[in-house]
């Protein structure tokens, strides 16, 4: 539960640690960030073994988190109806960076048949290097267009919510698994878990990948 809470909500460790000690239970806070950083990853590895499938449009654009002061590059994509693609962390913005995420994407979601992106010359070069792989019929279209990128930024915000009380992470690892944790529990309010119901709770849903 603590961990759930964690990553569902803009809480800090200390505020977790006192909703805690109100129920009855002491944990200090250290200890609630060890939990998110063991059980963040293990509970995504399960959560994508049942993962819906998405659309084969996405829309894909980077953000920014800050890890010990300096600013990280977060690459998220949705589809056209906002399910999420995939995301990964990286310490720098070019086209090695895009290309990476390309790849991950395309191996947990399948070859998309158009991706919308913003105008960086990095993620056009990087998905020109995946297209010149692939067969003329599998070739992905590649757009340029502002307004339906809106869903992918508007995403962010999410994300950005429950991060930005942490006020930066310590470390490239404990950003990358505490980030996995907080863009499970986000698929799993957008119903992207083939075991969820309409009757299932996301909580029920969350507790239910630990079980």
């Amino acid at each position: 539960m603590a961990v759930r809470w964690y990553f569902a909500y803009a809480l800090s460790y200390r505020d977790i640690e006192e909703l805690l000690k109100e129920r009855g239970v002491e944990i200090d806070h250290a200890t609630v960030n060890r939990w998110v950083i063991e059980f963040g990853p293990q509970l995504s590895a399960v959560f994508k073994k049942r993962k819906a499938a998405v659309n084969g449009s996405w829309r894909m654009d980077e953000t920014y988190i800050k890890i010990k002061g300096k600013w990280y590059y977060l690459y998220r994509a949705v589809d056209k109806h906002g399910g999420t693609i995939d995301f990964l962390l990286c310490k720098h913005r070019d086209t090695s960076a895009a290309y990476r995420f390309f790849k991950k994407a395309i191996r947990s979601s399948g070859l998309p048949e158009k991706v919308t992106i913003d105008k960086s010359g990095s993620n056009i070069a990087a998905l020109d290097l995946i297209n010149k792989k692939l067969a003329p019929e599998k070739k992905i279209t590649v757009r340029q267009i502002k307004y339906l990128n809106n869903i992918v930024e508007q995403d962010h915000r999410f994300i950005k919510k429950i991060t930005k009380p942490m006020k930066g992470f310590k470390s490239f690892n404990s950003a990358r698994a505490t980030l996995a944790g907080i863009e499970l529990h986000h698929m799993l309010r957008k119903r992207q878990h083939i075991a969820g119901t309409e009757c299932t709770t996301v909580w029920d849903q969350f507790y239910g990948l630990a079980a």
